[in-house]
């Protein structure tokens, strides 16, 4: 029988250990970014709206920003929308998504489609928020979303875009309705970035 190597067998035990903690360290650091100790494991971002520089003659210019807060990987996101530049006459309410890319270079068009991490149909992307109605141009209102700002799923370095049109939620019976719900042209758009409790703070005092 041929003698046992112990040390051969204690570098491989501790090679193994190694790369346990390594990974486990890796899969903590993508869950729980540097900054989530610093406020208590929650998480800010702000996305600063501009209006499409693709934009058609005759449409809104559309500025603001849209918040996100939420408390911890598994706490529900919350965000709020602060935006003006819709018609004062003008009520008609306008479709706002997550789209896949945070590139701006073609305007809100490099943004590409809904981000649709799972391969599903509209209205269940994450980041598929659904219509809101602008009261004397502006619109203030805050929702729960699927969406998330930490793990490898996060919506931190994607795109808010606002659509000329509302969204007919998956029911307009055609292809169109289960990727983006015909919400029409994108009027303006940005990109979400991380930020701290200022800006949300200044809202929800």
């Amino acid at each position: 029988m041929k003698p046992v190597n112990y040390a051969v067998v204690l570098v491989a035990l501790l090679g193994c250990q190694i790369c346990t903690v390594t990974s486990s360290e890796e899969f903590t650091m993508t869950e729980l970014p540097p900054e989530s100790p610093s406020f208590s494991g929650t998480l800010y971002a702000t996305c600063r709206m501009r209006p499409n520089t693709q934009l058609s003659p005759g449409m809104p210019k559309v500025y603001g920003k849209v918040l996100f807060k939420q408390t911890g990987p598994n706490g529900k996101l919350r965000v709020t929308f602060r935006l003006h530049g819709f018609p004062i006459s003008d009520s008609q309410s306008r479709a706002i998504h997550i789209h896949q890319y945070g590139d701006l270079s073609e305007g809100c068009t490099s943004t590409s489609g809904h981000y649709n991490p799972s391969a599903i149909n509209h209205p269940h992307h994450p980041g598929d928020f659904g219509n809101f109605g602008p009261q004397k141009g502006k619109i203030r209102q805050s929702v729960d979303s699927e969406a998330t700002l930490f793990g490898g799923r996060s919506v931190l370095g994607r795109a808010v875009v606002i659509h000329e049109q509302v969204d007919d939620l998956g029911l307009g019976g055609d292809a169109g309705s289960l990727l983006h719900g015909n919400a029409g042209a994108r009027m303006a758009c940005c990109v979400i970035g991380m930020s701290g409790p200022k800006q949300w703070n200044k809202f929800h005092s």
